[in-house]
């Protein structure tokens, strides 16, 4: 099920899940940690829509709720989409929006971690207003390399770690001045990698047409990828987009189609990459070249519920380790 959560992009505390269609009321007070009198305990109201993909926003405090640089007005409302900032008051606390796939988190952090980031947070609400804004400018789409994978870690929510990943020199396989590849943490398969651009695009839905060489670039990087690092004798791939992913920013995976890995654990880790719901990268590329847009069907998170099936031949299989043995079948000798 498709999960929404309220994430700060100042990482001072937790995200807050806004489950579909309920009321959840946000302002001053210790979920957001905010202490500022000008904002009031009920500063706004949300009401997350899951199928349609964005928040309705209600201003319910005094002082000015805004989304980017668009006031909404005391008692007024709009909606709140994926790639927009939401500043809960006087263009101050900015937080944005993500649809998840998993409603728990994907980055498992070590006891030392845990508290290194309690650390930061805390840090970081005593802190004065000053410090936050200038910390605010300093933002960029690509995170300082001389900036430490921990404190990237403790500035962002789990579902942001792509951005730590693709600063991490252990895990980079290849980089230009446009895109960064990655091994995926935890593959599903032999050969698994994401092509991320360094420009900081959301999601999908944010695409447009001025996007188009980009992703074709993000494809043919792919395609050198396989070509310099894979047996292609012995498994074949695809390329393509997660409809609505797990983590934000834009990713390509690249992945070999002999799905042998430990990590693939669950239907919907099988169904996100054997079903429509994975979105091949020249069909991405279309859409925008002739719709300048990307569209996702609004029940294509139900394909994850699919019966597990075999890629291959179609033959159906009760269970995951029953869909694995099955696999071996199809795996081509090694000789």
């Amino acid at each position: 099920m498709i999960g929404c959560w309220l994430v700060s992009k100042d990482g001072k505390h937790e995200p807050i899940r806004l489950p579909h269609t309920e009321t959840v009321l946000i302002g001053r007070g210790p979920e957001t940690l905010i202490t500022d009198r000008k904002c009031s305990r009920n500063q706004v109201q949300l009401k997350a829509d899951c199928n349609k993909g964005y928040v309705k926003v209600k201003q319910i405090g005094t002082n000015p709720t805004s989304i980017d640089s668009e006031d909404i007005g005391n008692e007024q409302e709009m909606k709140l989409k994926p790639g927009q900032t939401l500043y809960i008051v006087n263009n101050l606390y900015p937080y944005f929006i993500e649809f998840c796939e998993s409603q728990e988190p994907d980055i498992k952090m070590k006891n030392s971690e845990k508290s290194s980031l309690k650390r930061a947070s805390v840090n970081s609400l005593n802190g004065s207003m000053e410090t936050s804004k200038k910390s605010a400018k300093k933002e960029s789409n690509i995170f300082p390399s001389s900036t430490s994978h921990l404190t990237i870690m403790a500035k962002t929510h789990w579902n942001q770690g792509l951005k730590v990943s693709m600063q991490d020199p252990t895990m980079q396989v290849f980089k230009d001045d446009r895109v960064v590849v990655i091994k995926d943490k935890y593959p599903k398969a032999r050969y698994h990698w994401l092509v991320l651009p360094w420009e900081s695009i959301a999601t999908l839905k944010v695409l447009r047409t001025e996007h188009l060489d980009l992703l074709q670039h993000m494809h043919a990087t792919g395609e050198n990828i396989v070509k310099e690092h894979a047996n292609i004798k012995l498994t074949s791939f695809r390329f393509g987009y997660h409809a609505i992913p797990s983590m934000s920013h834009v990713h390509l995976h690249v992945i070999s189609q002999d799905f042998d890995s430990s990590c693939l654990k669950n239907k919907k880790h099988w169904n996100s990459f054997t079903t429509e719901y994975f979105l091949e990268s020249q069909d991405v590329i279309e859409m925008v070249k002739n719709h300048g847009r990307v569209t996702v069907k609004d029940d294509i998170s139900e394909l994850l519920k699919s019966p597990l099936r075999c890629h291959i031949c179609k033959q159906q299989q009760s269970t995951v380790p029953q869909l694995k043995e099955h696999l071996k079948k199809h795996w081509p000798s090694k000789q």
